[in-house]
């Protein structure tokens, strides 16, 4: 036995072992497969997968202009012209340095402690874009001020937790069919794969194109313009190619199941890009690659949080700020709810008979904890990461992943120039090859019902071509509300005479929200006003109403499925 396996063992006959379900740590439900050094690696491959947010955070808010201003009658609506002004954004990107390490290290590291899963959360993209560039706008050139956006935000997350506290959250999530569950996870992946073919947050293999939207450029960064289109030299770039060579380097290992596949993918491009007299460096020899290299030398740094912290105006009576607001609940809502079931369900947690995974209740409460605290510093919302999934697939199951994960967030505090360094061609192969892990869910959705292979279709495509998960998730439950009422309002009104030919090969769903049980799908708080509105004329023994009432509703609803599988099975 290796010093490792020693490791592994002492953990997990621990009591941090039992609190986190590690393999053979004798806890009532143990998290299959899990082991404290894969645990471990696992939290180091998400971190890596997604530090990018340190600096690309940061970059986007800075964009509002924040609690920075001008005499913009003298220099212009953008204040570019004031080198105040300057100075005071560079001193709010380096707040928002600080603020995007501090919020994600406390939401992954209550992820891990409360939730134990290995998600990760930090202020997403999408919809920091949203806040800095629709909301506040360009420099505050938007309808309302960059503090009463952070109002906006706060008030979400106060939204959020009342939702989740009263499981109307979770509720929803449940409603969801399984066909566009599963879908979700597979439009995501392909989602992953899209961003890491991009040069944002990818190898840059794909590019715009002013005629077709994107098309195969990979040329070096001299020769795009300013809308990242490829004027020459396509396919000629040495960052991507470097890319490629990760992705497969990470393939091979991972054909030979290599322990620590894809982090050693990242590291390994990531080295070979810092050196600065190569073709492949990411640090170029421009104004924008020197500021960078200045920022890398640095390697130990820590800035105060000097101008973004707590700077809220709450002025609630402007038709835009609920125009936020509004936007930033329905849209986070369905993103961060699609990523954490898929999430779930790519790490093996959900429970097919309930449509629900271990933890969600309070997965669902650090979000939106995340999101009050995540305003508190002057961020846009905070969500669950996608990238989660690399450390899934490298064998994270529990919470301690998730807090490593955390803890490197809080070294990067200090290590921000080092973090903040790793180039998108580095980590773009993870992205993916996590995206190919995630196909793996196609085949479980039902082709053969057009009623929920189409929905279904449209959630998978419009999740990378809208560049929304929530989005995707919304076009979807509306196709297949649409579709399927319409096919319902028919059937009633022919008296089942007029139905689709193949309507016995539909998903029951129905019987998928009542498969756990009435009671597990709908609140427990909605039972105890319901009994607490009964007649008085009711009231006497209710003890026995109760148990009388809650055995006829077992027995109906055993009825039910029953009849439905007997009608099924008459059916095949």
């Amino acid at each position: 036995m290796s010093w490792v396996d020693k490791l592994n063992a002492y953990v997990a006959r621990s009591a941090v072992g039992r609190w986190f379900r590690l393999e053979g740590s004798g806890a009532p439900v143990e998290r299959t497969g899990s082991k404290f050094s894969i645990e471990l690696r696992a939290g180091l491959t998400i971190f890596i997968a997604m530090s990018y947010i340190i600096s690309t955070n940061a970059l986007i808010l800075t964009d509002s202009g924040g609690t920075c201003d001008c005499d913009r009658e003298e220099f212009g609506a953008t204040c570019e012209n004031d080198p105040a002004y300057t100075t005071c954004l560079q001193r709010m990107k380096l707040d928002m340095i600080t603020a995007t390490c501090a919020i994600s290290c406390m939401a992954c590291i209550l992820m891990g402690v409360l939730a134990n899963l290995p998600i990760a959360l930090a202020p997403g993209m999408g919809l920091n874009a949203y806040f800095a560039y629709t909301v506040v706008g360009f420099h505050g050139t938007g309808k309302i001020s960059y503090e009463n956006a952070l109002a906006a935000v706060c008030i979400e997350g106060i939204i959020f937790f009342v939702l989740s506290v009263l499981g109307i959250r979770q509720w929803f999530a449940r409603l969801i069919p399984a066909s566009l569950k599963t879908a979700t996870g597979t439009g995501i992946g392909i989602y992953l794969a899209f961003i890491g073919l991009q040069s944002s947050a990818g190898i840059g293999l794909i590019t715009a194109n002013s005629s077709t939207l994107v098309e195969l450029g990979g040329c070096p960064p001299e020769f795009r313009d300013e809308n990242n289109v490829c004027t020459a030299h396509h396919m000629e770039g040495g960052p991507m190619w470097l890319g490629v060579l990760g992705l497969m380097l990470v393939g091979t290992m991972l054909l030979y199941r290599l322990k620590g596949a894809i982090l050693i993918g990242i590291l390994f491009i990531a080295i070979i890009s810092w050196p600065r007299p190569t073709p492949v460096t990411y640090f170029p020899y421009t104004q924008a690659g020197d500021e960078a290299f200045a920022f890398f030398k640095k390697v130990v740094t820590f800035h105060p949080i000097k101008d973004t912290l707590a700077r809220f105006h709450w002025d609630l009576t402007t038709g835009d700020f609920w125009i936020a607001l509004i936007t930033f609940l329905y849209v986070d809502i369905l993103d961060c709810t699609g990523t954490m079931f898929s999430m779930a369900k790519f790490g093996g947690y959900m429970d097919e008979r309930t449509q629900d995974f271990e933890g969600s209740s309070m997965a669902f409460l650090v979000d939106s904890v995340s999101i009050t605290i995540g305003s508190v510093f002057g961020s846009s919302p905070v969500t669950a990461f996608i990238e989660s999934g690399a450390g899934i697939a490298e064998g994270g199951r529990t919470g301690i992943t998730t807090i490593v994960t955390g803890i490197m967030f809080f070294i990067a505090l200090f290590f921000a120039p080092i973090f903040a360094s790793f180039p998108p061609w580095a980590t773009g192969p993870a992205l993916i090859v996590v995206g190919s892990m995630m196909m793996q869910g196609v085949t479980q959705i039902n082709w053969h019902y057009v009623g929920d292979a189409l929905p279904a279709f449209i959630t998978i495509i419009l999740i990378p071509f809208g560049y929304s998960i929530g989005y995707g998730l919304i076009a979807g439950i509306g196709s297949f509300v649409f579709i399927n009422t319409l096919v319902f309002i028919i059937l009633k009104l022919s008296r089942g005479r007029i139905a689709p030919p193949n309507f016995d090969e539909r998903d029951d769903w129905i019987g998928f929200v009542t498969q756990g049980g009435l009671k597990q799908n709908i609140p427990s708080w909605m039972f105890w006003l319901a009994r607490r509105n009964r007649k008085p004329a009711k009231a006497l023994d209710s003890d026995a109403d109760n148990a009388s009432i809650n055995d006829d509703a077992d027995v109906e609803l055993k009825q039910v499925t029953v009849d439905s599988r007997s009608e099924h099975v008459s059916h095949t």
